[in-house]
């Protein structure tokens, strides 16, 4: 098994940084009426309630009945972001899923709820390569260096693709992030695959990624592709050198967006 895939048990209900400098992640399944408490400490959060509905108190402030789709895929998420130094307890009102995105930060940003209506969708790429991103906190996001987004890619199409990086700063061309890839299958028993490598072999990986995995991206290229017959949804946390996801492309595939005409009909795959 490839180092850059992480297997459920390493992250569920404990956060782990996986050798990261900036990013750490935790996933939590909460029945209706627990609760959990905890603190952000010097990292800024950004949790994602992936399913359910659940309510937060906070020493930045409460906010109640958040969330409103039963999976990933029955709609657009609700993210709430808090700062460094925060004490919360989230407390579930009905069963819960939830995602919870830190990353290291100094400095201190407003807590804010992000709501579906607040979620930008864009439809990017073209062909078998079309698919759906969700940005909660994009670059525009008042927050240090922690971005998030959702991505919905359709059975059988690619994604991140044509392949590209961005593990070197060179802005506004491109700059050096950490990234991780959580991944959502709509049917369990489906799989995606992920590419990792950069262009000296450094890393060249190739993984089947199950539903509930994690795939981390330290540096190089890393597409992905459904497969046929199963959709896949995947949260995607980014942080780095600069708050901006400029990339370049592998020049060696970067000519396959001239041949894309249209876009997949089955995109929004979610709608607000």
């Amino acid at each position: 098994m490839s180092d850059l895939l992480v297997r459920p048990e390493r992250f569920r209900n404990r956060t782990e940084d996986f050798g990261f400098e900036f990013l750490s992640f935790e996933t939590r399944r909460l029945e209706a009426g627990q609760k959990y408490r905890s603190e952000t400490a010097a990292r800024e959060m950004a949790m994602v309630v992936l399913g359910g509905v659940c309510s937060v108190t906070s020493s930045r402030g409460d906010w109640q009945g958040i969330g409103q789709r039963l999976t990933v895929f029955d709609g657009l998420p609700y993210t709430l972001y808090l700062p460094v130094g925060t004490s919360f307890t989230v407390s579930a009102e009905t069963a819960c899923d939830l995602a919870f995105c830190y990353c290291k930060a100094e400095e201190e940003y407003p807590a804010r709820l992000v709501t579906p209506a607040h979620v930008s969708i864009e439809i990017r790429g073209g062909g078998n390569a079309t698919r759906q991103i969700n940005s909660m906190l994009p670059p525009t996001f008042l927050a240090q260096r922690l971005m998030v987004v959702e991505v919905f890619t359709p059975a059988g199409n690619w994604s991140s693709y044509p392949p590209h990086k961005h593990d070197t700063h060179n802005p506004p061309t491109e700059v050096d992030l950490e990234e991780i890839y959580y991944y959502r299958i709509e049917r369990p028993e489906g799989f995606a695959m992920q590419k990792v490598y950069t262009a000296d072999g450094r890393i060249d990986e190739t993984m089947t990624v199950r539903d509930g995995e994690l795939v981390l991206v330290p540096e190089g290229y890393h597409p992905v592709v459904a497969a046929h017959g199963y959709n896949v949804y995947y949260l995607n946390a980014l942080a780095g050198s600069a708050r901006s996801m400029a990339c370049s492309d592998d020049p060696d595939y970067a000519w396959v967006k001239g041949g894309w005409k249209e876009k997949d009909p089955r995109l929004p795959m979610v709608k607000r």
